[in-house]
C-alpha cells in the first residue's frame, strides 16, 4: 500500500463504531477491503470474521488474530430528567470518562451525540474537586430534558454508547491520533499482512482473525482458535508506551519498532516461537523492542490453552492513553509490524514448525 492507502485505511479502522459484542460494522470493514483477496470468509457464533488465504497441501496452518471490539458503555438507565446512566464495557479509569461526546446507537441504527457531564468546579468542596468520580455516578447528556424526549428519539436501555473521535495525523508527520487503537490498529496489519501475502506467496494455510469480546474477557480468541485449531498462532495487540512523563526506563516506546512480548498476565510466549521471530526481525533490519505487561492479557491468553496447546505468541505496537476515548499511535511502527508479520508468515513451513516445536520439547 501507499503512505495514503494506508493512512485512509487507518482512518477507517479507527472511526468505525465496535464495542464488544457490537462489532459487525467492523467485520464489514475486514470483509470490504479483503473481498478481492481471500479465498473464503467464515464466522464463528460469537461473530468473528475469518479470512482465509489457502497454502499448500500438508503445510501447518498459521492463525493471525487482532481483535475488532473497543471499549464503551450500553445505557443502563433513563432518569426521569433525560440523563443516561452508564454500564461499562471494558476497562475505564473514572479520571478519562467526565467531559466527551460519546455516539449513542439505537437498535434501529440511528446515531446520537451525547456528552459525559462534568460538573464545574466552582463551589465544589476540595474533597469533591480531588476525588476520581465513579463511573456508577457518571451520566449522558443528549441535550434533552426528559425521559419522554429520550424514548421518543427510540433510545432504550442496552444501546451502545461508543466514543467520539476523529483520526488525525499529527504535527511530527509520524503521530497517529484515533479512538480504538487497542486494537483497531493491528486490524489493519492484519488486513495488510494478508493483502501481502496473496500478492508474495506463501506456504502455510493462513487465517486472519478479526476476534470479538477481548476487552470483556478474551472470548473471541477462544472460539476462533477452537474453529481454525491452528498449528502456530499470533496475537497482535498495542502495549505501554514507556515514554511519558514519569514513566518506567523501557525501550518499549513510540518509534521505537515492533515490541515482542515474552509475556502479560494471561500468556508466556512459547521459547521457540519468540526466538523465531526475533531472528526473522533481525534478519530484515526490522526494529523491535521486548514486553513483559504485568496487568492485562490478550487474545493469546485464550488461543494458547486451546485443545492440547497452540504454539502461540503475541506481537505489539507501543501506543499512548489506550484504554481511554483517544490515543496515539506511530506511523513507522506500524509499518514495521507489518513488514514483520508478512516476512515471518512467508518463511514458515512445516520443516521450520518442527523445528520451532523442537526448542521446547526436544
Amino acid at each position: 500500500m501507499t503512505k495514503e492507502e494506508r493512512l485512509q485505511l487507518l482512518k477507517d479502522v479507527s472511526e468505525v463504531n465496535g464495542i464488544s459484542g457490537h462489532e459487525v460494522e467492523v467485520s464489514r470493514l475486514i470483509q470490504k477491503y479483503l473481498k478481492d483477496d481471500v479465498d473464503k470468509f467464515e464466522f464463528d457464533n460469537l461473530g468473528s470474521t475469518l479470512a482465509y488465504l489457502n497454502g499448500e497441501e500438508d503445510q501447518p496452518t498459521v492463525l493471525f488474530t487482532a481483535h475488532m471490539d473497543e471499549i464503551g458503555f450500553l445505557v443502563s438507565r433513563i432518569e426521569e430528567n433525560g440523563y443516561l446512566r452508564l454500564q461499562p464495557v471494558g476497562g475505564w479509569w473514572g479520571h478519562v470518562v467526565p467531559a466527551h461526546e460519546f455516539i449513542v446507537k439505537t437498535r434501529s441504527g440511528k446515531e446520537y451525540l451525547g456528552v459525559t457531564g462534568a460538573q464545574p468546579p466552582h463551589g465544589m468542596p476540595a474533597s469533591e474537586r480531588n476525588k476520581v468520580m465513579e463511573l456508577k455516578d457518571m451520566y449522558l447528556d443528549l441535550g434533552v430534558y426528559s425521559k419522554a424526549e429520550v424514548e421518543a428519539l427510540g433510545v432504550r436501555v442496552g444501546d451502545t454508547i461508543t466514543p467520539k473521535q476523529s483520526f488525525s495525523v499529527l504535527n511530527n508527520g509520524k503521530a497517529l491520533l484515533g479512538k480504538a487503537w487497542d486494537d483497531r490498529v493491528c486490524v489493519a496489519v492484519g488486513i495488510e499482512v494478508t493483502k501481502n501475502l496473496r500478492k508474495r506467496g506463501h506456504k502455510v494455510n493462513f487465517v486472519f482473525a478479526g476476534t470479538v469480546q477481548e476487552e470483556v474477557g478474551l472470548r473471541g480468541a477462544g472460539t476462533t482458535a477452537y474453529k481454525v485449531k491452528p498449528d502456530i498462532a499470533f496475537a497482535t495487540d498495542v502495549t505501554m508506551s514507556y515514554d511519558l512523563p514519569g514513566s518506567p526506563n523501557n525501550d518499549t516506546k513510540l518509534g521505537n519498532g515492533v515490541a515482542l512480548s515474552i509475556m502479560d498476565s494471561s500468556v508466556i510466549a512459547h521459547r521457540g516461537l519468540f526466538d523465531y521471530v526475533e531472528d526473522i526481525a533481525k534478519a530484515n533490519n526490522i526494529k523491535y523492542t521486548y514486553d513483559m505487561l504485568t496487568a492485562g492479557g490478550t487474545d493469546s491468553g485464550s488461543i494458547h490453552k486451546t485443545y492440547d496447546g497452540i504454539v502461540n505468541m503475541t506481537v505489539s505496537l507501543p501506543c499512548r492513553y489506550f484504554h481511554s476515548h483517544v490515543s496515539i499511535i506511530d506511523y513507522d511502527d506500524y509499518v514495521q509490524l507489518v513488514d514483520l508479520m508478512t516476512e515471518v508468515v512467508i518463511s514458515l513451513d512445516k520443516e521450520k514448525l518442527a523445528a520451532i516445536k523442537a526448542t521446547k520439547y526436544e
